[in-house]
């Protein structure tokens, strides 16, 4: 399975990323400005919405996991999964962002409903969705490029979910109406390049896998038994602190641009538009550097070039020009290329050498777990942050109105956007930095289980 896969399996493989893209990121940046500048609430609310969402997800994670593993249809085990996610998917999303007329205590109980929904399935879909890689190819190279292909999609569905999310809600006015659009048209997007990949990558069978795996051993058991797989618990670690920056930049990001630097949706939509252009762009430089300096070097050279970009924010003034958004959208989407590309081809290489020293196939199970430290990292980070902001007295508005926010409150979104993003990856660089699984250690590792 090692051959160079066909144009058709990547780009089909790549697509549903936008999908996934939108479900997160869209969520992500707007749902707690739609929240505290539309709907009038705390972003102590979303906050704590968010963090249920995710934690509940950590549990759905696992059983879906789990159950894609051992699925047995003429469609594979993972393609069912998946086309029940984006069904769900585009119906979730649409329920965020265009809830009914309701008081108080009926918009909490829908929005919760609506999050449940959103949590399940994204989970149906992503996390079939990322154990794919580990069967597609067994080419430690062939994987890279496989997942190039994803990280371009990745930048196109996080230009739609910020820049094109941003243009539809400006051009509407900011207010419900307004968001209640952008909701139905993401959501279309979703279900068809979501759809697009059920229906492009190939079946993949357990038993045509790994006919030869042993019985399969109780859950419990199975999570007990990664701690011998060392390069996944160091990427594991590395996710926590990983995910942990991405829910602060996300979160208050788009509050960022338009209470600290005063460039309102315009800019995000420059912003985003110039970061996920770069990132895409950036993707022969990656892979090539994967391949002459390995995996582990290039993730850590995203590390440094992401750091010193969040940390220029600080020197960011009101009302920054167009060329100071546009030449740190350049940095941030360079240093993401990498970070995005490696850190997912690192996972599926953790998968192969799973299989390699235990004999088991339950790339679904390390994708459920990984997925599950990701959202509970998230939701953690989301959760704090609007305590934090609430602490700092940000004040929330309705309709999508702007107010001058107190010194604190602008304190804290600086933290949020530039420091605390830094200090997060730092952190995360040094569990990287440990990380040792290469094509060597990978051939080992066969040579073993073939002995």
């Amino acid at each position: 399975m090692s051959a160079r896969l066909p144009m058709k399996t990547c780009l089909g493989f790549g697509i549903g990323t936008v999908g996934v893209s939108i479900m997160l990121n869209a969520v992500t940046a707007y749902y707690p400005a739609f929240m505290t500048t539309v709907l009038g609430q705390s972003p102590e609310i979303a906050g704590y919405l968010m963090m249920g969402a995710k934690l509940y997800d950590a549990v759905v994670d696992m059983i879906i996991g789990s159950m894609s593993d051992k699925s047995r249809s003429k469609w594979g085990r993972r393609r069912p999964f998946m086309l029940m996610g984006a069904i769900l998917s585009a119906a979730s999303f649409l329920m965020l962002f265009a809830p009914p007329a309701l008081g108080q205590g009926a918009l909490i109980a829908y929005m919760i409903a609506a999050q449940v929904i959103y949590s399940t399935a994204y989970s149906l879909f992503a996390v079939p969705y990322m154990a794919l890689p580990a069967e597609l190819t067994e080419g430690f190279a062939e994987r890279t490029r496989l997942l190039s292909f994803r990280t371009v999609f990745v930048s196109i569905g996080q230009m739609l979910a910020t820049a094109g999310t941003a243009a539809i809600i400006k051009a509407g006015g900011a207010g419900g109406p307004a968001y209640a659009t952008m909701g139905l048209v993401m959501a279309l997007v979703i279900f068809g390049a979501m759809t697009a990949t059920v229906l492009s990558v190939p079946a993949t069978h357990a038993e045509e896998a790994h006919a030869d795996a042993p019985p399969p051993l109780s859950l419990l058991r199975q999570i007990a038994l990664m701690g011998r797989n060392r390069p996944y618990m160091l990427l594991l670690g590395a996710k926590v602190f990983q995910f942990l920056a991405f829910a602060s930049i996300g979160s208050c990001g788009l509050l960022y641009l338009l209470n600290v630097l005063g460039v309102g949706y315009g800019g995000q939509i420059l912003l985003t538009s110039v970061q996920n252009i770069v990132t895409a762009l950036s993707m022969p430089v990656w892979v090539w550097s994967g391949k002459k300096i390995g995996k582990r070097g290039t993730y850590l050279i995203g590390v440094f070039i992401f750091c010193a970009t969040a940390l220029s924010w600080l020197a960011a003034p009101h009302g920054v020009a167009n060329a100071g958004l546009i030449a740190r959208g350049i940095a941030s989407g360079f240093g993401s290329g990498a970070l995005i590309l490696m850190s997912i081809s690192m996972l599926g290489d953790t998968m192969v050498y799973d299989r390699a020293i235990t004999g088991m196939g339950r790339e679904g199970l390390l994708s459920s777990t990984a997925a599950v430290l990701e959202k509970a990292s998230f939701a953690l980070g989301v959760a704090v942050l609007g305590v934090f902001l609430r602490a700092a007295h940000y004040i929330p508005t309705m309709g999508g109105k702007l107010v001058t926010q107190p010194p604190s409150a602008i304190f804290a979104l600086t933290m949020g956007y530039a420091v605390i993003p830094a200090a997060m990856f730092v952190v995360n660089g040094v569990f990287l930095y440990l990380y040792d699984l290469d094509e060597g250690k990978m051939a080992a590792a066969r040579r073993g289980a073939a002995a």
